[in-house]
């Protein structure tokens, strides 16, 4: 199975302008910017056969030449990374049997969980898509109601059938429970924003217009779900690894923090 990796990143981001190349401290104290991260964690992902940042910006395509990755320059229309995917997919000379859409804001991605997708997806001839869950621990789950309480938009949550196929997604943390009845384990699935897709997948997704939940909730796997496109979810386990995407600017710390306790 031919699989090729693609890290969409656009410089025009609502919440955090310019985040690719925002800057974070790494424990020995030399600094990387946000889309190197992301590269050099997905550059660990086995079973890869490519690597390209898909951008429709010089500046972050200029950063990622000088790091040496591979850059594929995608439309300023893609309105989300999975368009981005999509566009620079039909920019290859072949087609690949999957494509990964690695978010380029989760540098604490680890390997494993795109690898679990990969397998996932080479299980089952009916998975068209596969995206990683996690369930939260206690402080994972604390760091979501904070962000709620101040009113900051943090990771996203999703529930899921017995067939571990995605009912719903959502930037509220789902399922609600009562504070005083928080459960052991925490029955809260953390998104981890990387997708599998077999192209037929990702080609049905851009003919398809957005829809009012993907645009009210700004998840883009919404479409799927509302055009009745099955999204597989895999549980995976961080492995005692602190997993969170920067979504704000306040998430720098956070993440700078779990770079020091690995």
């Amino acid at each position: 199975m031919k699989s090729v990796l693609f890290i969409p990143a656009r410089y025009a981001s609502t919440r955090y302008p310019g985040k690719p190349l925002a800057v974070l401290t790494q424990p020995d104290g030399t600094k990387k910017s946000l889309i190197q991260m992301s590269y050099e964690a997905a550059s660990k992902v086995q079973g890869i056969d490519a690597v390209f940042i898909a951008t429709d910006d010089e500046r972050i395509a200029d950063a990622a030449r000088e790091f040496g990755a591979d850059v594929i320059m995608t439309a300023e229309s893609c309105e989300n990374g999975t368009a981005r995917c999509a566009d620079a997919l039909s920019k290859l000379d072949y087609t690949p049997d999957l494509v990964v859409n690695f978010q380029g804001d989760a540098p604490l991605t680890p390997p494993w969980f795109v690898e679990a997708l990969i397998e996932a997806v080479k299980a089952d001839p009916s998975v068209g898509m596969a995206t990683p869950v996690l369930r939260c621990d206690p402080d994972t789950y604390g760091n979501f109601v904070e962000d709620r309480r101040n009113g900051s938009v943090g990771g996203t949550t999703v529930v899921f059938n017995q067939n571990m196929d995605a009912l719903y997604f959502s930037k509220e943390v789902l399922p609600f429970i009562d504070p005083k009845k928080l459960p052991d384990p925490v029955p809260v699935f953390h998104h981890v924003g990387v997708y599998a897709y077999r192209p037929d997948a990702l080609a049905a997704y851009v003919a398809q217009p957005e829809c009012q939940l993907e645009k009210l909730e700004g998840l883009e796997q919404l479409r799927f779900l509302h055009n009745g496109t099955p999204v597989r979810c895999v549980e995976v386990d961080a492995r005692g690894h602190v997993f969170w995407e920067l979504n704000n600017p306040n998430d720098v710390a956070r993440i700078e923090a779990a770079l020091e306790q690995k």
